[in-house]
């Protein structure tokens, strides 16, 4: 798994566009169930703020406990490469500095 999304860069998380933090939003048809799935990070429920994850297998037992908003269709062999990336084993944070530069969000029903 790898997580992203805090904008100071200090692994204690961010604001959401909201201003604040934000209630969960979970849909049945929206599981955990295959790598590259997008996902809020949070603190409990209804706790969302700027961090998200992407899994990098399934992950079931997060279901209902994170917002799924989204799949990876391209570049998986990128969120490999990440999630291998050496981390201090106290922190899980990096050595390394890594940079998302550029995504594109499409929507499936436009596809």
């Amino acid at each position: 798994m790898i997580q992203t999304g805090d904008p100071l860069g200090t692994g204690t998380g961010g604001e959401s566009i909201w201003g604040g933090e934000f209630e969960d939003e979970f849909s049945p048809k929206l599981r955990h169930d295959r790598p590259y799935t997008l996902s809020m990070a949070n603190a409990g429920p209804n706790t969302n703020g700027s961090q998200f994850f992407v899994t990098v297998c399934p992950t079931p037992w997060l279901d209902n406990k994170h917002t799924v908003f989204g799949r990876v269709v391209r570049g998986m062999e990128v969120v490999q490469n990440i999630s291998c990336a050496k981390t201090h084993p106290k922190t899980d944070k990096p050595y390394d500095d890594i940079s998302m530069v550029s995504i594109s969000v499409r929507n499936p029903f436009t596809l």
